[in-house]
């Protein structure tokens, strides 16, 4: 096979072909290692591993065919920069963690490796997970490789895990590590064409994943279609004795729940998520899939989750308020940057030299919100008030599980948009596009997002199944069905390669 067809292969295409030594994992590995090297346009991978990943490949085609072959033995992976990865520079696209490198291991990242799939680098980020357009990002914005049909104007590959879908999208990796806290999974999967799924809270370690907001922050897959999705969560899920947040739940083969019939399947339409009108392309897009849900038997139920109102503002109390907490360990004394001082400054001078230089424009004004609301006087009127807002968000979900199985609603409210056209004066601009997503992470439910076919300027739309706690196999069983009858095969045109 020649080296772009191999690329656009998924996870379980390549790994059948290296079962049947059609291909060698080398082989696969240097095909996405020279897409990278012509793909420095798209701004993907910020630091690339390519020779630990052909040592790993090597031990790879080893192993294939042996006993101690497992799930994702020679598959070339890329990883977002918010994984720790031991002797492997991690930065969180953030100046104030510059030459940062790990002494250890992600628990996620460990669990990849363990089930022996190949690093090929580390990929582009908004800055500490903040944004939705990879616009924080100290390396400059990633790219979205698709662009619109009428115009070279580059877009937005979504946020903060923007490099893991436009490296997934572009065909330089197999699949992506990404984390969600707001929809930083979903939302760029949705921009980019891809599958993007944030497991239920607690089903991935956070143990060696830099952290934005603790009580949110949730690692999943970004890939090619659900059936790759479902293969890289079981590798990535488990208990972790070092994250006091992680469920000791067992975990599923969810490959082996694919393929199931989903009649007599209630699927929740929620009145409060609806698409702004005069989309009629998105809106085409969103009856369709409905069709098809009910052509496949699934049943459809009008439900209401009366809180959704108040779920994007409640987040953007919370989340800041837990980066203010976790970000203040970044003060230049134990690990990465550190202000250049005159004789004569404090200590705190070092602190406020090194956290101005360090952190960009969003990350500071989180952490100025957050510190604010968390401070004395206004703890009770906005910190203590979100959270009671966040409990009726999550009864708002518990009570339409107990009348649907799934909840259906778009990703996102727009296809993806130019870089530098939204929050550069009003930043609320740029948080609306987490309307649909937040209300999940504050629930800390399942959800995946799949694509559901081209807007009037051919960039992709996506569609969002919520499952309830621990759904994941329902969950992705019902995706995997949809994504077969909504046949999605469009991809990028290849305008970014340099070779």
């Amino acid at each position: 096979m020649n080296k772009v067809k191999l690329t656009e292969l998924g996870i379980k295409e390549s790994r059948d072909l290296l079962n049947r030594k059609e291909i060698s994992a080398e082989e696969l590995t240097n095909a996405y290692i020279q897409n990278i090297k012509e793909s420095s346009k798209l701004n993907a991978f910020i630091e690339k591993t390519f020779d630990k990943a052909l040592m790993q490949a090597s031990e790879a085609d080893k192993i294939i065919g042996t006993d101690s072959q497992k799930s994702l033995c020679g598959i070339p992976l890329g990883i977002k920069d918010l994984f720790c990865c031991k002797n492997v520079k991690t930065q969180a696209a953030s100046n104030i963690l510059d030459s940062f490198i790990p002494p250890y291991e992600s628990t996620v990242t460990d669990k990849l490796w363990n089930e022996q799939a190949v690093m090929l680098g580390k990929l582009n980020m908004d800055e500490f997970a903040m944004g939705s357009s990879n616009e924080t990002s100290a390396y400059g914005p990633a790219i979205n490789p698709w662009r619109m049909s009428n115009s070279d104007e580059p877009l937005t590959p979504g946020g903060s895990s923007g490099g893991s879908s436009a490296a997934v999208a572009a065909n330089l990796c197999a699949g992506a590590t990404g984390t969600d806290t707001g929809g930083s999974i979903r939302q760029p999967a949705s921009f980019t064409g891809t599958v993007g799924l944030k497991p239920t809270y607690g089903r991935c370690s956070r143990w060696g994943i830099i952290a934005f907001a603790s009580s949110f922050d949730q690692a999943g897959p970004i890939t090619k279609n659900v059936t790759d999705s479902a293969i890289m969560l079981k590798a990535m899920s488990g208990f972790d004795p070092k994250d006091s947040t992680s469920a000791k739940m067992e975990v599923p083969d969810y490959e082996q729940h694919l393929e199931k019939d989903i009649r007599g399947l209630r699927i929740g339409l929620a009145r409060e998520y609806s698409l702004k009108k005069g989309n009629p392309a998105a809106e085409q897009k969103w009856e369709q899939a409905i069709s098809l849900l009910k052509n496949m038997g699934a049943e459809f139920v009008e439900v209401s989750l009366p809180h959704t109102e108040f779920a994007l503002p409640t987040y953007y109390v919370l989340a800041p308020a837990e980066a203010s907490s976790n970000l203040a360990r970044y003060d230049g004394v134990r690990y990465g940057r550190r202000a250049t001082l005159d004789t004569n400054d404090s200590i705190l001078e070092l602190y406020e030299k090194t956290r101005s230089e360090g952190f960009g424009i969003e990350v500071k004004r989180r952490i100025l919100i957050g510190t604010y609301v968390l401070s004395s006087g206004y703890y009770d009127a906005y910190y203590k008030r979100a959270q009671k807002v966040r409990s009726l968000i999550k009864n708002d979900f518990d009570e339409v599980f107990n009348k649907v199985d799934l909840i259906l609603t778009p990703t996102t409210p727009t296809p993806a948009f130019p870089l530098g056209s939204k929050g550069t004066q009003d930043p609320v601009e740029m948080y609306m596009n987490d309307i649909f997503t937040v209300p999940a992470n504050l629930a800390g439910l399942p959800a995946i997002s799949l694509p559901v076919g081209l807007d009037d300027f051919e960039l992709p739309l996506g569609v969002q199944l919520i499952g309830n706690n621990w759904q994941e196999p329902l969950l992705l069983n019902a995706a995997f069905n949809l994504e077969n009858a909504l046949a999605f095969e469009s991809k990028p045109k290849n305008w970014w390669a340099d070779g």
